[in-house]
């Protein structure tokens, strides 16, 4: 039976050229098409723009914000801020879905018809998305990651739950705490493991790898984990390519945020509901991440 939903898109992209349009013809391609999709010029220095104005000016559902160049890429909070001057042109009023959708994937033509099938069939799953897969010479290798993680690449979130987490925080780590907050509020959240998507540009490379895992240790610093767990959890990855330099990264920007004293994200109910949650995984009783 065919799929009769309305959603609506939001990709935020900087100097994509390269696989900007491995997206535009999957989702030009998809059995169930978005109501609107807004992409957000980034500040992209190189064809990105001339890219996307090009199928723009031929599909009017698709629509072009244009920001100005910051002169550096900003990672975690300035995808947010971008995604968020994309969400403000969103015009479709009655929407049951928003996606955040990065901008060098491509997936198969029914992919979206078959995450809002698997969204139908459990009315409390808030937030979902496909598994997304790397190419390592050629060969796709899918990420790993807590089957309640959804990517921050693609993210598909239900109206209902989208309002009572109260969207998204616009600053490193906003692609945890946004499913943290929905899972303690009583949605689940969910990887569809069966549904593959192909990211042509590995994750955080843009800002180089040492950078990247800095800048997750200090996305789980902001987000309120457990030092205990923290520690297991680099321990843990010790055995990860590139060997050292993953675990390394990790801790270090963990540190960072104590050393610095960054701000932690400001829910207080959260951080104690994430902490319970690790203390249950660490003496092996169920939680989140199992």
């Amino acid at each position: 039976m065919a799929i009769c939903v309305k959603y609506v898109v939001v990709t935020p992209v900087r100097d994509e050229e390269r696989y900007i349009e491995h997206t535009l013809r999957s989702i030009l391609s998809q059995t169930v098409r978005p109501a609107e999709w807004v992409i957000v010029n980034d500040g992209s220095t190189d064809k990105t723009g001339e890219i996307i104005e090009q199928y723009a000016a031929r599909h009017p559902w698709i629509k072009i914000v244009n920001r100005e160049n910051r002169g550096f890429r900003k990672a975690g909070g300035g995808v947010m801020e971008a995604f968020y001057d994309g969400y403000g042109e969103i015009t479709t009023p009655d929407w049951q879905y928003v996606v955040k959708l990065d901008g060098d994937l491509s997936f198969e033509s029914g992919y979206f018809e078959e995450c809002f099938r698997i969204f139908s069939g459990d009315p409390r799953l808030g937030i979902g998305g496909g598994s997304i897969y790397n190419l390592e010479d050629g060969v796709p290798v899918q990420e790993r990651s807590p089957l309640f993680h959804v990517r921050g690449a693609t993210k598909i979130y239900r109206r209902e739950c989208w309002e009572q987490i109260g969207g998204l925080k616009v600053l490193t780590g906003w692609d945890t705490i946004d499913e943290l907050k929905a899972n303690m509020i009583g949605w689940n959240t969910k990887t569809f493991s069966e549904l593959r998507l192909i990211q042509h540009k590995a994750t955080g490379s843009a800002d180089g790898d040492w950078k990247n895992y800095v800048k997750n240790g200090l996305a789980n610093y902001i987000t309120g984990y457990l030092p205990a767990f923290m520690i297991l959890k680099c321990i843990k990855r010790l055995g990860e390519k590139p060997y050292f330099l993953v675990s390394a990264g990790l801790f270090w920007g963990f540190l960072k945020g104590y050393l610095e004293n960054f701000p932690q994200v400001d829910d207080k109910e959260l951080i104690r509901y994430v902490r319970n949650q690790q203390w249950n995984r660490l003496f092996f009783r169920k939680s989140l991440w199992t």
